[in-house]
């Protein structure tokens, strides 16, 4: 059979997107590639682009390989040729785009956080675990815990090569905000974003952190702070909020620009957190350090292919961290790319995360991490700002 017949014979997966800046592009670049990748088990179609301007919606559908576009996505829940709805929007129009694509039987996968509120989070949680009993799936996109070297740090933890686990440290450094005349774009804005660095970047890292270790967070104690207060008021779209251009009238900064705090794993492991948008010189430094009785693993996503490990069982004379350059077959999600030692990027995370959503479709199970799992992270969110709130007291998750 030719490579042509096979994907022919191949199940189609209508896609629809909802949203097209930063997100939109990273996710378009991964629709048009999951299907070529390995052995895919269904043909991922770009049906539908949607968003609010239309004419700048169908120049980003001819530049990212959408075959239409629309400012209605409303419009793309009843038509037959979609299937999948991949919401990349702002945090405040989360619930109200996934709640109505699963009830009309659309499945979904949705950008972090899950929402801009644990009570919108918890709603939209229900709307996907009720779909779930009709056959239609959900997935968050923490696109991290689809690094091959993160993948394989939760392996070693579950083998138990680390003994029990007893420290994490976890941060999330970027410095993109730093220039005080940096626009007032939605990510500034709590009603659109919920909060700041702490759900932007520091969700990444509690995600990473639980994934990682297995343990849930129950409780944490910490704090919030605001830097630059006042900015000027966006001028011109922006994409995905990382690139803008302000105006002369200054606005109020409503969330966070940077969030530290402890917490409690349920698996007894103390945990540390720090995001922040604001370290000067960091561009995409998110970390993870795991310590166990045994030995520990760490990573650091600037340079992403490698991981750290230490054994305490080698002999002390020669023993110390090790570089594992995580780009073997045997390594996870990495048996349908290139040689070993050809590293992969940012963009690969985003093929494997919708590799992990298509073939739940394809199997007829629930992708992880599932929307309870991105409620969960909202939850550890939203005990970390009530402690801010309150002298920065240990708060029940």
């Amino acid at each position: 059979m030719t490579q042509e017949h096979h994907d022919a014979d191949l199940p189609e997966l209508g896609v629809a997107a909802v949203g097209h800046s930063f997100m939109g592009a990273v996710h378009s670049h991964a629709w048009r590639t999951v299907s070529h990748v390995g052995s895919p088990r269904v043909r991922a179609r770009m049906r539908v682009l949607a968003g609010r301007d239309l004419d700048r919606t169908a120049a980003a559908a001819r530049r990212l390989g959408w075959s239409e576009a629309t400012d209605d996505w409303r419009r793309v829940l009843e038509r037959d040729d979609v299937h999948v709805v991949d919401v990349l929007t702002p945090g405040d129009s989360h619930e109200e785009i996934a709640v109505a694509a699963l009830e009309a039987g659309k499945h979904v996968i949705c950008e972090k956080p899950l929402a801009s509120s644990v009570a919108a989070a918890e709603r939209m949680a229900a709307a996907a675990r009720a779909a779930s009993a009709r056959g239609v799936r959900s997935m968050v996109a923490f696109n991290y815990r689809q690094v091959p070297a993160l993948a394989l740090a939760r392996q070693l933890v579950a083998a138990g090569r680390l003994g029990t686990v007893r420290q994490v440290r976890a941060v999330y450094l970027q410095d993109f905000i730093v220039d005080e005349s940096f626009p007032l774009t939605w990510r500034l804005q709590a009603d659109r974003a919920g909060s700041g660095a702490l759900g932007d970047i520091g969700s990444h890292i509690v995600d990473a952190a639980q994934f990682v270790t297995g343990q849930l967070l129950t409780q944490v104690s910490g704090t919030t702070e605001t830097f630059v207060t006042r900015r000027p008021v966006e001028a011109a779209p922006a994409t995905g909020g990382l690139a803008a251009r302000g105006s002369g009238e200054l606005g109020d900064v409503t969330v966070d620009d940077a969030a530290a705090f402890v917490g409690r794993g349920d698996g007894g492991a103390l945990m540390t957190f720090e995001a922040t948008r604001m370290a000067t010189g960091r561009k995409n430094a998110m970390r993870l350090e795991v310590n166990g009785s045994r030995g520990s693993v760490a990573f650091d996503f600037e340079a992403m292919n490698e991981l750290w490990l230490y054994d305490r069982d080698l002999p002390g004379a020669e023993n110390g961290f090790r570089r594992i350059l995580a780009t073997e077959p045997e390594h996870p999600r990495l048996e349908n790319w290139w040689p070993a030692g050809h590293g992969l990027g940012y963009d690969h995370t985003f093929v494997h995360e919708l590799q992990e959503f298509c073939e739940a479709v394809h199997d007829g199970r629930d992708p992880s991490p599932s929307f309870d799992d991105g409620l969960q992270v909202h939850r550890v969110l939203d005990a970390v700002q009530r402690s801010a709130a309150d002298a920065a007291r240990f708060t029940d998750v």
